[in-house]
């Protein structure tokens, strides 16, 4: 691509009377790069700066670097002016038209202080001052997360003003959740104090920590293990863990072997207190696993489209980074985008990092550009061409704590600002993490690399299984990344770690006080899994199928995968058996993709 482009900018500058040497060449098709504009486009540009410096009217003087760094300044003054003036909110008109909002009690308006910019064209059209949560297109109805006010409010939360007893409280509460959920499930009257004496065996519910002086060591290990108890059961005490060398493993998957436990991990436990300071464990309780959506049992969730149920949907996931460390040209991202626009899929979900603060050339300031501009030319502009020759089709974006176009970076974290899109209905905003729908199909994803973090922090221990639950056939329990799957779904958690590995923490900045946000939890309905849980990782690109749950890590596609996803009509079956998930490979330069890894029909 580079090279044709060279070639129409060397001949349409010869053509003009303005030919460049090799350097000024290389300069021209960086601009054209950066700022997404044709060998055309920047001939004007140049022709114009040249014209106005000229102080010969009929004669326009010769390219120079000079001249280039020119009309770089032009474009982005220019592009500053246009993203300020839609920023602006419009001016409402004497003759607009006045609308009865309490004919409209079921819509949702939003308020005045955080009203969303509607073009001018769409004012009269009523309910377009804000989206709701329900996107309908051709193939797919999409619902998405609540957009009142209040629920928004709540997702853009002011961070780094954490406090002491917010954090403390959250912690105990996620402890407390799952010993009513233990209690429940394995018929337990009264749970015991893992730091008081006794004679006889009890069941404990608690979190798994790093002993504190042995904190400088990397990972878990025998001898370093405590557990920690919510307030509510045990005044919140932390003793140390001992692991029975033969300890039992009750109601887990067959055939894993053993169980993983890593820091924040929340475990059962039967053993005792002997008086010797530590908890002696001979019996690991398996948390149980999340129920299958409705839609597994051929019931339609009460928040899908009945109609949109019944027709067929294609989407394309693609994950940040979406450009090589090498430069921030997004040669891989520009050559998917041809065949997207080709393939026309009924959705696109791009998640995040867009603008990546961990690039090696935006750490280093070698930018020519703002993170806006840039964000804006390679990603805003596009969709907005791909939806104008694609009607069916609905764009997803979930940012990621890395993104510059964020003004949040803490975990979990809001939705990108509206205003970048100047408001577009079938552009989507997403927070991260973020539960959705798509005709029947719930979705879950995020964007931070949790199954690398668990991967690093994971203890396994060996034991013997008790009453395993049974493994359908194409759930693999002794796989590694289907285990750290596991993980997640058990824990339901989109990041059971805490805390958080102190040399990835950067990756997370995890805020705790606002920790329901990240919890695997749908409306507060906690024990129904997604239908498909997208976890992009650098880790090596999978799908496999969890219980219920089809899994994905299309990887990056700075590493040149992505991931597709058909779903078929309700009539096809359960969700497992309508998904059909596969990992494809970019051919850069081309936009040749050619299929690799595994397909899960799940």
């Amino acid at each position: 691509m580079d090279t044709s482009l060279r070639e129409e900018l060397d001949r349409i500058f010869n053509d003009s009377g303005h030919p460049l040497d090799d350097k000024l060449l290389e300069e021209c098709v960086s601009i054209c790069r950066m700022y997404v504009m044709s060998a055309h486009d920047l001939l004007f540009k140049v022709e114009a700066t040249n014209y106005k410096s000229s102080t010969t009217l009929s004669k326009f003087s010769p390219v120079t670097m000079d001249t280039l760094s020119a009309v770089k300044t032009l474009i982005q003054r220019d592009l500053a002016k246009e993203h300020a003036k839609n920023s602006q909110p419009k001016a409402r008109g004497l003759g607009s038209a006045q609308v009865d909002l309490s004919k409209f009690m079921g819509r949702n308006v939003a308020p005045a202080n955080r009203a969303i910019p509607v073009k001018q064209e769409h004012a009269p059209e009523l309910g377009r001052t804000r989206p709701s949560n329900n996107v309908q297109s051709t193939n797919v109805t999409f619902v998405g997360p609540p957009l009142d006010s209040e629920s928004r409010k709540k997702r853009a939360y002011r961070y780094m003003f954490e406090k002491v007893s917010e954090r403390s409280d959250s912690l105990d509460q996620i402890i407390d959740d799952f010993a009513e959920l233990i209690k429940i499930h394995y018929d337990i009257t009264d749970f015991g104090d893992p730091s008081s004496s006794t004679d006889e065996e009890v069941t404990i519910v608690g979190r798994i920590t790093h002993d504190a002086e042995s904190g400088s060591m990397s990972k878990l290990v025998e001898g370093a293990i405590t557990i920690e108890s919510s307030r509510m059961l045990s005044s919140g005490a932390r003793v140390p863990l001992v692991l029975d060398p033969t300890i039992k493993i009750r109601g887990a998957v067959k055939g894993v072997g053993g169980f993983g436990i890593y820091p924040g991990a929340i475990v059962a436990l039967k053993g005792k207190n002997g008086g010797g300071g530590y908890f002696l464990a001979t019996e690991v309780l398996g948390i149980p696993p999340l129920k299958p959506s409705p839609a597994a049992h051929g019931i339609i969730h009460p928040k899908a489209d009945p109609a949109g149920s019944q027709n067929p949907a294609s989407i394309l996931v693609v994950c940040g980074p979406f450009t090589a460390d090498a430069d921030t040209g997004y040669k891989p991202w520009r050559a998917l985008f041809h065949h997207i626009k080709a393939q026309k899929p009924d959705v696109l979900l791009l998640i995040g990092p867009f603008v990546d603060a961990a690039h090696p050339k935006i750490k280093a300031g070698d930018l020519d550009v703002s993170p806006a501009n840039l964000f804006r030319a390679h990603f805003v502009d596009p969709l907005k061409s791909l939806l104008a020759i694609s009607p069916g089709s609905i764009v997803l974006l979930l940012p990621a704590i890395r993104d510059l176009t964020s003004s949040h970076a803490a975990f979990p974290q809001p939705e990108l600002d509206a205003d970048v899109f100047n408001f577009s209905d079938r552009i989507r905003l997403l927070p991260n993490p973020a539960r959705f729908m798509i005709n029947d199909i719930s979705f879950a994803a995020t964007s931070v690399d949790t199954l690398f973090h668990l991967r690093k922090e994971e203890y396994f221990k060996r034991g013997i299984e008790v009453d395993p639950l049974p493994a359908a056939p194409d759930d693999l329990p002794t796989d590694t990344m289907a285990n750290l799957c596991r993980h997640m779904l058990l824990q339901r958690s989109f990041y059971p770690v805490f805390p958080p590995p102190p040399d990835l923490a950067a990756e997370v900045n995890l805020d705790m006080s606002h920790f329901d946000a990240a919890r695997m939890v749908d409306e507060g309905e906690l024990d129904y899994a997604p239908d498909v849980l997208i976890l992009p990782s650098r880790l090596k690109q999978f799908s496999k199928v969890i219980h219920s749950t089809t899994t994905l890590n299309p990887s990056f596609l700075s590493k040149g995968t992505y991931g597709t996803i058909s779903v078929a009509p309700r009539s096809a079956g359960v969700p497992k058996d309508r998904v059909k998930v596969e990992v494809v490979r970019l051919e850069v330069p081309t936009t040749a993709t050619a299929t690799t890894t595994a397909t899960a029909a799940s």
